[in-house]
């Protein structure tokens, strides 16, 4: 089941991010929420780098991972 969770980072928090991902063994995509919806792979420090990191982001993934998903859960935007 594909699950999806809205995230926001600063460049801070990137390094942490990727490095949560890379030790997943799924698949996991980070969409900018804003008009161009670019996707990169969430593994890639350069691809997420590139994400305007103003916007929202939506990750997209299939799998758990519980050290992945506590990065998420710190990652959510408030509100």
């Amino acid at each position: 089941m594909m699950k999806k969770r809205d995230i926001r980072l600063t460049t801070g928090q990137v390094r942490e991010f990727v490095n949560a991902a890379s030790h997943c063994d799924f698949d996991i995509d980070v969409a900018s929420k804003s008009r161009n919806h670019i996707t990169v792979d969430a593994k890639s420090i350069l691809g997420v780098l590139a994400l305007n990191l103003m916007d929202q982001l939506e990750v997209t993934y299939n799998g758990y991972d519980k050290q992945f998903e506590e990065e998420l859960n710190r990652l959510a935007p408030a509100g």
